[in-house]
């Protein structure tokens, strides 16, 4: 810290981003993963592919929607209805009902259930696999698992936090930024890795900086409530309500009465915006003063504060129409979280993000390799003597359960979904639980032998699993690549996950195939020569 001010910046680069690296690749894979929830949902629940190939207009799939809540949530005091669009072939339903004295409490609002429904019938999708799917990496990203939510976005917020410090002070210390842009070095040991790292942070340097504060941002109360509780003087309630205004709900009186036809409400909110209904949601349904709310379907606009209307749920009436004038602190709230989840993103730009998340993966696995590799070299001559420093194994040894560990996680998740029973119950815990056991089985063993051996082994086993995944599909669903990809037939997220997963697969086959066996002279020269810049040469 006493050398100039660029050394210094290097050295908190450095530290900052190796002390919580792998964390953050876990929250980078999930997180990237999470620009495609939608349709990796899709994958794992092949009963829904049919569906998909036969999408309903929003007012039949509404229709469709209110005769079954009718049929199956009688006396619920809410309804929620998510109605299908191009990445959601499904409806989805939902509702409350009060918790009866010695039933469990489901939901914070009563007793909550949800199910799945066709949207051209309404017919309960009764034998869709459970799978929490895409949703399960998208909470990962930022909930983690196994531990109260709000201690996980504490850990999560400080890992951003050191993430951020490291883009700033590794801009600071670059003196040719965008030469690393163009400059790749192969085969040049400690070299390769920093030109991996650098290529990898600067190609995708607007999104690092995009994705690590907006990510802050969107958990700033949790993490800078003291503005809002000093202004307020502790009332929290009064705050939200003033800078996120909602309009008032009205109480139910009591009095039963029939519904209006969703259609026509969805008709006439659908002109007024110029695009699609997302949600219906009814207030006291079956209630003299029920109040249907629809909500327009996230569109090309950044913010995810989309604009809603509210009818009189018995005689159809408009009551209010908001969202179209949103105050300065809801709007860039909303612009925030909008830049971080990219609802707004075309297909073109989601797969931008999605391999601007990839890179955003490969920096951090670099940044954690190039440290490896740099200490063993300097700690050449006592490696050769036979010391390990306990700090250096240690941090080969979480190298390998990250960077090769994750992948193998992923790929056990997905093949849990198709080779558990259909109808297990506890099913979606049943697939995670068989991430994190395979996850923490590669942990384990790359403790026991952090070496370039336990690196092939591992980078194999996640590309068998990856890419093995479409060959399986052949065996256990009707929505495999030779239908799909070859006949043109079944939904085209399918067979693009089924691609993405392929190639996935295939790079980390080529990873482990570079990790080949050093030969005689070079094993004994491991500790100091630049053949030792390989993850885990030992």
């Amino acid at each position: 810290m006493k050398e100039g001010f660029r050394q210094s910046m290097a050295w908190l680069h450095t530290w900052s981003g190796l002390l919580v690296c792998w964390v953050l690749l876990l929250v980078f894979c999930g997180g990237t993963a999470s620009y495609y929830r939608s349709e990796i949902t899709l994958w794992m629940q092949p009963e829904l592919h049919a569906i998909a190939a036969n999408p309903v207009s929003s007012e039949v799939a509404a229709s469709a929607a209110q005769a079954a809540m009718t049929q199956r949530a009688a006396g619920a005091t809410r309804w929620f209805i998510s109605l299908p669009d191009e990445r959601n072939p499904a409806t989805q339903l939902g509702w409350s009902k009060p918790s009866q004295p010695g039933e469990k409490k489901r939901g914070r609002r009563g007793n909550f259930h949800s199910e799945k429904a066709d949207p051209a019938s309404g017919a309960v999708l009764s034998k869709a696999r459970e799978t929490r799917g895409g949703e399960f990496l998208y909470r990962l990203h930022f909930d983690l698992h196994y531990m109260p939510v709000i201690w996980a976005r504490w850990i999560v917020g400080f890992c951003a936090m050191f993430m951020l410090v490291s883009i700033i002070s590794g801009i600071i210390t670059h003196k040719r930024i965008f030469k690393d842009l163009f400059t790749f070095r192969p085969k040049k040991g400690q070299r390769s890795w920093l030109d991996a790292h650098n290529v990898t942070a600067v190609l995708a340097l607007p999104f690092h900086l995009m994705i690590t504060y907006t990510g802050l941002v969107t958990l700033m109360f949790l993490y800078m409530p003291s503005g809002a509780t000093a202004a307020y003087k502790g009332d929290q309630d009064t705050f939200f309500a003033e800078a996120f205004p909602r309009a008032p709900e009205r109480q139910a009186a009591g009095v039963a009465a029939p519904l209006t036809p969703f259609a026509p409400l969805v008709r006439q909110a659908e002109r007024q915006w110029g695009g699609k209904v997302g949600r219906i949601a009814v207030n006291a349904p079956g209630d003299a003063n029920a109040v249907i709310t629809l909500s327009r379907a996230a569109g090309r606009d950044i913010s995810t504060r989309q604009p809603s209307m509210d009818f009189d749920g018995v005689t159809g009436k408009l009551l209010s129409s908001n969202g179209e004038s949103i105050p300065g602190a809801a709007a860039t709230q909303g612009v925030m979280i909008g830049l971080h989840v990219a609802h707004f993103g075309a297909p073109l730009l989601r797969a931008l993000f999605f391999l601007s998340g990839l890179a955003g993966c490969a920096m951090v696995a670099t940044g954690a390799l190039l440290w490896a590799v740099k200490t063993r070299q300097k700690e050449a001559r006592a490696l050769a003597a036979g010391k390990h420093a306990f700090g250096l194994r240690l941090v080969e040894a979480l190298n390998i359960g990250a960077i090769a560990g994750i992948p193998i996680a992923f790929g056990a998740y997905f093949w849990a979904n198709r080779l558990l029973p259909v109808m297990m119950e506890e099913r979606p815990n049943a697939e995670i639980a068989c991430f994190f056991g395979a996850w923490a089985l590669a942990a384990v063993a790359a403790q026991l032998r952090p070496t370039r051996a336990m690196w092939r082994m591992q980078l194999t086993a996640g590309a068998i699993l990856l890419a093995g995944l479409p060959v399986l599909n052949v065996f256990t669903t009707q929505s495999h690549l030779g239908v799909t990809l070859l006949l043109g037939r079944g939904p085209v997220p399918v067979a693009a996950f089924d691609l993405v997963l392929l190639m996935l697969g295939l790079l980390l086959g080529y990873a482990a195939h570079k990790l080949k066996p050093l030969p005689s002279k070079e094993k004994k020269a491991a500790a100091g020569t630049s053949n030792t810049a390989l993850p885990g040469a030992a």
